[in-house]
């Protein structure tokens, strides 16, 4: 029988935090150690081994249909063993009426099901929790009265699932929506390869930011940096929203116009000089396999490229005063009905 509990998670808003909680909450009623560890608090992100009595749990939210990068190499790092191992991601839930939506999950249980098993550990749980989305860079932050219905439906969800693996029963209720998550798996690769790097490009501290340096010091991986006495947000920025849900001045924003003006430029000007040339010069047939690979290639380098030198000038126009008023304007979180998500430790 499993003596500890050992569970590690990311979270940039709290909703991993809480479920990872809630469900060690659980395994002290059944008399196990219990250990919560921030993987962004482990001396190079290196997992240690674990014995054969421990359950070691991994919870994570969902970015891109799929853990977060960071999450996704510390899974990958995790030295082989015969333990027990579930596996818990948090997914963007709504509510529309009396129905609660859940989100998709897409790579985020599947894979690494698959590299924990091929390491040795039984997989026990499987599960998907449908938190309030904090994805506000999308869509405004759901309202105070929803969040607290998904918190309490999520907490009992959350307690059902420990409970069950702690009885010595699975609980692989993930593997539910496996046909739509294998559906909308092309999304995750190319969040990982391009998208990642067009949300951490996005962001950036308006007029009202008075250089209190919580978003740097508060960032769960480092990834803001003072450039010009203003936070810029760095390549490894992993997309969590803690900076822009935390800011106590609102003034950390998307700026939605520039990212849909470099987005028009790749896609009408780099990427149709190149793929002339792609063709060209390796001699290939468009609808052929090995030019889609190469294309999808292109892109991500292109697009990461792209980013990265105009976000420099993007931060540099800011300080002029007319550019500055077109990107406030065009960016919908500067809008006051663009709710931020309230973190909520639980």
């Amino acid at each position: 029988m499993p003596n500890a509990l050992k569970i590690y998670y990311f979270s940039g808003t709290g909703n991993a935090k809480n479920v990872a909680r809630w469900i060690s909450e659980v395994a002290k009623e059944h008399r196990l150690s219990t250990c919560i560890t921030d993987i962004t608090s482990v001396p190079g992100r290196k997992p240690t081994a674990h014995a054969a009595d421990d359950i070691v749990g991994f919870c994570a939210p969902t970015h891109g249909f799929n853990f977060p990068p960071v999450m996704m190499h510390f899974l990958l790092r995790i030295p082989r063993a015969k333990s027990e191992a579930f596996i818990v991601n948090t997914r963007a839930g709504l509510k529309m009426g009396k129905w609660f939506v859940p989100g998709l999950s897409g790579m985020a249980q599947y894979f690494y099901a698959l590299v924990l098993k091929l390491k040795g550990y039984e997989i026990t749980g499987m599960q998907s929790i449908d938190l309030p989305s904090n994805w506000i860079s999308l869509h405004p932050g759901v309202k105070e009265k929803v969040a607290d219905s998904l918190f309490l439906r999520c907490e009992k969800k959350s307690k059902q699932f420990a409970y069950k693996i702690f009885s010595g029963k699975k609980s692989l209720r993930a593997l539910y929506d496996i046909v739509q998550d294998i559906l909308i798996t092309p999304i995750s690769i190319l969040y990982y390869f391009i998208g990642r790097y067009v949300f951490a490009k996005s962001f950036y501290a308006d007029a009202s930011c008075n250089n209190c340096n919580i978003c740097m010091n508060t960032c769960p991986i480092n990834a803001i940096k003072l450039v010009n006495k203003r936070p810029f947000w760095t390549h490894r920025c992993e997309s969590c929203m803690h900076c822009m849900n935390s800011c106590p001045k609102r003034s950390i924003q998307t700026a939605h116009g520039y990212v849909i003006a470099i987005l028009i430029l790749i896609s009408s000007v780099f990427l149709v000089r190149l793929r002339p040339y792609l063709l060209d010069v390796f001699n290939l047939k468009k609808s052929g396999l090995v030019f889609k690979s190469l294309d999808l290639v292109l892109q991500a380098i292109v697009t990461f490229t792209v980013f990265i030198i105009t976000y420099y000038l993007f931060h540099f126009l800011l300080r002029i005063p007319v550019i500055r008023n077109i990107i406030y304007i065009s960016s919908l979180t500067k809008y006051k009905f663009w709710r931020r998500y309230k973190i909520r430790n639980k």
